[in-house]
Formats: C-alpha cells, structure tokens, sequence
C-alpha cells in the first residue's frame, strides 16, 4: 500500500482526537463569555457577579461579559441559555425562582430549569429575615401566638407572588394556623412602605431590602430565617434558636450552563470561581451585600437544587398558590 494512502484514513482519525469535547475544553476559553442575566441592568445578579468578575477575567485571561435579558420573570433570558450551544460560551446566573420556582408556577413555561440547565456554581444565599412594624410582636413565638390568636387580622406582605419571601410567608401562615392572608406588591420598595404605614404586620424580605430601615429603628428583625446569624444582626437570632428550626428560606444565586456542557468546562469554572469567593477581599465585598457565602460545586449545586425545587413545589401545590395572588 502506498504512503499517501494511508495517509488521508491518519489525517482524520487525528483530526477526531483533536477535535474530542475533551480537547475543546482544554482550550476553553478561548474567545469572550457570555453571561446572561435574566433581570435588569444593576441588579443583585450583575452586582455579585462583578464582586469577582474582574478577577476571573485575570485569571482565565478572557473576558465575561454580562447580556442582561429581561422579561416574563427572568423566564426570558433562562430560556435562552437552556437553548443555547452546551460549549461554555453561555452561561447564566440567576436566584432561586429561575431554577426551583417558576417551573411550578407557569403552566407553559416551556423547559425544565432542573433537568435542562448544567449547575456550574451556587455563589451565595441572602437569608430571609422576619421584619414587623416597632410597635409589633418581640419574639418570633410571640408573633405566631399572636396570629394564632387572631385568625384573619394578620397580613404579611411579599415582593410578588411566587418571591422567596411569599412562600415564606405561605410556610409561616401554615405552622400559625393559615390564617395569615398575603398582600403582594410590585417589588421589594412598595411592601417596606406598607409595613412602615401598619398596612401588613410582617414581611420576609432580604436583609438588603430593609437594611436602612432597621438601622434607623422604623422596622424591627425578629429573626435570620437561615442556620446562622449574619454579621449586621449579630443580635438577631436564627430561626432555630427562634424555635422554627425548619423555617429556612433565603434567595441564592447559581451560575449554570446549557445540559450538556462539557464537565471540564464546568468543573475548572467552578473551581476558579471557588477560589475566588474564599479570598478575604471576595468574601468581604459578599458579606456586605448582605450574601452567606455558599460556593457549591456542580454535583452538589445539582442536588440542592432538585432538593428546592422538590420543595417549593410542595409548598406551591399544597397552598394553590397562582400568580396573580
């Protein structure tokens, strides 16, 4: 047989090793990121990405580069990395509702966050706090004796139907009696005004969301709906030490990327964003955000979510709760 026979069936069979996903991603990256967001511009996600953006950028030697694309809840811009090309150049950060909520809330919304999304990193979590009026109860388990006690006096107000801070609300009614009704406002800033007025009795938002006001004493904190106190309320207890050690609830944000992606993309993204949210400087910047610092990896990011999912779904289903509440 002659040389040059041989060696066009060589030429391939090298080009199919160069060319395996496992190559490719030894390269990645090697042209800019795209990450999307599906809020708008400003917003917790681009704030937390941009905390370690830069160093990221410094570190893998490409560039990040946030597309906010807004609309339907953030369903929008999720689709749109669920569609996308699986090859590391797309990627989404995004809370809670777009990976364990809204798919148990909107009857069509055409994919599975759980099943269709690549979980690359859990950045962080913003614990949920329990906030009344001045004039309302002092304890946590004053409060649920009180609502206990005056069933359909009580209101809570939430940011929307469907928030973190409404199924909150759905979960707490629940172990009071269900008598506490829900009042939903168009964002985080109406329902602070509607506590402030006496208007609802108590709201579960984040602590960012109520910051200045509890410095300045107009609100008051009866308790950190997550396992451990956070730095601004060393004096605010947790809801276990409360006596609702069952009550935790709190937005978190993860990086993820089409089904599909390359493990060692993910895992080499994931393992430089890691290291980066351990940095004291990273650390510090998240802290003051009002961020618990959680940096799960891929497998453990993919079990906490299908985890949540399970449970919102739970609390959705048995409370009814639609969209228009």
């Amino acid at each position: 047989m002659k040389i040059n026979q041989l060696a066009a069936p060589l030429a391939l069979m090298l080009s199919m090793v160069w060319f395996t996903p496992s190559a490719l991603s030894q390269e990645w990256p090697s042209k800019p990121v795209r990450v999307v967001s599906p809020y708008a511009a400003g917003g917790v996600g681009d704030t937390l990405f941009r905390v370690f953006g830069n160093a990221l950028e410094g570190k893998l030697n490409q560039r990040f580069i946030i597309d906010n694309k807004t609309g339907a809840a953030g369903n929008i811009g999720t689709a749109e990395v669920v569609n996308a090309k699986p090859d590391g150049y797309t990627l989404l950060i995004a809370p809670t509702a777009n990976f364990a909520v809204n798919q148990h809330l909107f009857n069509n919304l055409g994919f599975d966050p759980v099943t269709q999304l690549e979980p690359v990193i859990t950045i962080s979590e913003a614990p949920l706090i329990a906030v009344t009026p001045m004039n309302g109860a002092l304890t946590l388990k004053e409060l649920a004796t009180q609502i206990a006690n005056g069933a359909g006096k009580f209101n809570f107000g939430s940011p929307g139907a469907g928030s973190p801070s409404h199924l909150a609300g759905v979960s707490f009614s629940h172990m009071t009696g269900d008598t506490l009704i829900h009042i939903g406002y168009r964002g985080g800033p109406p329902m602070v005004m509607a506590l402030l007025a006496g208007d609802v009795q108590v709201a579960f938002p984040t602590h960012t969301t109520v910051s200045s006001q509890l410095k300045a004493g107009k609100l008051k904190a009866l308790a950190v709906l997550s396992q451990q106190r956070i730095p601004d309320l060393p004096n605010v207890p947790t809801v276990a030490e409360a006596g609702f050690p069952d009550f935790l609830f709190g937005n978190w944000w993860v990086i993820a990327g089409p089904k599909g992606m390359d493990s060692k993309v993910s895992n080499r993204l994931s393992n430089e964003i890691k290291a980066l949210l351990l940095e004291p400087n990273v650390k510090n910047k998240l802290i003051e955000l009002g961020q618990t610092i959680l940096a799960y990896g891929p497998q453990e990011s993919s079990q906490f979510i299908k985890s949540e999912s399970n449970r919102f779904k739970n609390i959705i289903e048995k409370n009814a709760i639609k969209l228009e509440q």
